[in-house]
């Protein structure tokens, strides 16, 4: 669809096309979700879809989690790749993939969808979308296991295979599907939703081309995809200049091992943003991994909060981005290492541009946040019915504070967007739990003139025998970042409250914990870190923060400097009263 085309075309179709093709993106991701059957994609909205051009290069993408940013075009490079022969791709055809280490990006439950779209007998786009399935098999509940040492126990594999043959279904491929899924009207209701929205991309692209004409077509979203790149150099333009450093660590790998040491270096011209994330840790023995694919993505995410975050997504924007890593890396991981967890090191990689940038970018770039997913599976039959159920679920947690602001409280992730909880009504009618506490974690860590954002505690309570749960709750160690003299955050971490009054942990990772009717599994998520000293911070603003339990009155005045009365709380600086008492003396 990128064609040299020689068309004259006047600005305003130009940009009735170009908004034509956006709006479809909209419409696609809007199908999706309207015609889901997990409540991990119509309520946490986990998943991505959008149109690329006939050689995959992206031109509108509609973003539930922001991790997904770009994995649509190594879908389609990779269909491309394999059935790049003349006449290997017909109308009618829709290929399954999700090959974490090609086309995929993350994980295996991350199923991605790829559909091309013909004028007449030539292929003028493609339509894609992936989605985060309840379940793709493998050994655990939910697939994406915690404990995984190789990509075989993860579950179902998609290599890049045809799901349809010119609108005829593979039968036996869904058969495979049904036998090897745990919740096979739930995967396949989602296969079903996913085929719905690349179909609704191929009619309006049609639709287009037959109302504008296939050149007029090429020639806007050739427009469209320069129109993206200058506006990248335009602010690459307004970034300090020069090579940027940062080191960090990962916890562990879900079996002690650990902690694994990453680096970048961030140089910056007005032409090029280049991140070399050479002697990062090699490969992992467990799934916290990442592909290259998934890696890029993640920085294809800071890059955009760092130039123009409300700019349309296209693979134009990406043009002065470059991403180098050590093959086989724990940020480059080839096959067969284990994924399932891939976001640990994603998310890590990302946040390492954030923090050798943010001393730099005050005003676009706060302290360090929850980073993790903090995700939870929790499997077991219900109560009421004795049906088998499964919560697949993110965490919100605490945001950095920045320059003239605290941190946001309760958010999700960088990596996940803009997703939802499932709210506590649906989950205590699907699920076999109760849920005791939904509330901010109010540690008081992240001191700062500004302060990091609140954690929030989540308790599941099993409202029957034999559940099990796992949860991957990273930066559990290695806390969020404060910067410019403020506090580091806390760390995220869960513990097991049992029916006899035992408790067990704090954990960061661990596989299936088994839970009996009473037990609570007690979610603790990350306070982001804080900005600038925290002796700097209103005294009024001090008083404000106790008074809604934000910090102690011993915090006040231990960190801040600041006496609360825990009654009227009015307030008297320390040095005040230090100086008072020896004036009298």
């Amino acid at each position: 669809m990128t064609a040299e085309v020689n068309v004259k075309i006047d600005p305003f179709t130009l940009e009735i096309v170009k908004d034509s093709l956006i709006a479809t993106g909209d419409e696609m991701f809007l199908a999706l979700a309207r015609t889901s059957m997990s409540p991990i994609i119509y309520e946490v909205l986990d998943y991505a879809s959008g149109l690329t051009d006939s050689k995959g290069q992206l031109l509108t993408q509609g973003n539930g989690v922001t991790g997904f940013i770009g994995m649509l075009t190594f879908m389609v490079k990779q269909t491309l790749k394999k059935f790049g022969g003349e006449g290997d791709l017909k109308p009618g055809d829709i290929i399954i993939i999700n090959d974490p280490y090609g086309g995929g990006g993350s994980h295996l439950s991350d199923v991605g969808l790829v559909m091309p779209i013909f004028h007449g007998e030539e292929i003028v786009a493609f339509s894609a979308n992936k989605a985060h399935w309840t379940e793709v098999g493998g050994k655990d509940p939910g697939s994406f296991s915690n404990d995984a040492t190789e990509i075989f126990q993860e579950g179902l594999q998609f290599p890049c295979v045809k799901l349809f043959d010119e609108g005829k279904i593979n039968q036996p491929l869904i058969d495979i599907i049904q036998s090897n899924v745990r919740f096979p009207d739930l995967s396949l209701g989602d296969l079903w939703a996913q085929v719905a929205a690349l179909r609704t991309g191929e009619k309006r692209v049609k639709e287009l081309c037959a109302k504008h004409g296939k050149d007029v077509v090429q020639a806007s979203v050739e427009h469209l995809l320069n129109h993206g790149e200058q506006m990248a150099l335009k602010e690459l333009k307004k970034l300090p200049k020069g090579t940027f450093e940062a080191e960090s660590y990962i916890d562990d790998d879900g079996f002690q091992n650990g902690p694994f040491k990453i680096q970048v270096k961030v140089t910056i011209t007005d032409e090029e943003f280049r991140c070399d994330f050479r002697g990062s840790h090699p490969q992992v023995p467990g799934p916290i991994n990442c592909s290259y694919t998934a890696l890029v993505s993640a920085v294809r995410t800071i890059f955009l909060a760092l130039t123009n975050p409300s700019q349309d997504v296209n693979d134009g924007v990406f043009r002065p981005l470059t991403i180098i890593t050590d093959p086989k890396s724990v940020l480059a991981a080839e096959r067969p290492a284990p994924v399932s967890i891939y976001w640990e090191s994603m998310l890590a990689g990302a946040d390492l541009i954030w923090q050798a940038l943010a001393p730099h970018l005050p005003d676009r770039l706060s302290a360090g946040h929850l980073l993790s997913v903090c995700a939870v599976t929790l499997s077991g039959n219900h109560q009421d019915t004795n049906e088998p159920f499964l919560i697949v679920e993110p965490s919100v947690g605490g945001w950095g504070a920045g320059k003239g602001m605290d941190g946001a409280r309760g958010q999700f992730c960088i990596g996940d967007g803009e997703t939802y909880n499932v709210p506590i009504e649906v989950a205590e009618t699907r699920y076999g739990v109760m849920i005791d506490e939904y509330s901010l974690r109010t540690d008081g860590a992240g001191s700062g003139e500004y302060i990091g954002g609140a954690g929030v505690t989540r308790s599941y309570r099993a409202m029957s025998d034999n559940q099990m749960v796992s949860a991957t709750f990273g930066r559990n160690k290695f806390v969020p970042w404060g910067f410019n003299g403020g506090g580091d955050g806390s760390s995220n971490e869960f513990v097991i409250e049992k029916a006899n009054g035992e408790m067990d942990g704090p954990f960061g990772i661990y596989p299936r914990y088994p839970l009996n009717k009473g037990d609570v599994v007690k979610l603790m998520t990350a306070t982001g870190g804080g900005y600038g000293n925290p002796m700097d911070r209103r005294a009024d603003q001090v008083a404000w923060d106790v008074k809604n339990g934000y910090m102690t009155v011993e915090q006040a005045k231990e960190i801040y400097g600041v006496v609360v009365n825990p009654h009227t709380f009015k307030v008297e600086r320390v040095s005040e009263i230090r100086g008072s008492s020896n004036e009298h003396h």
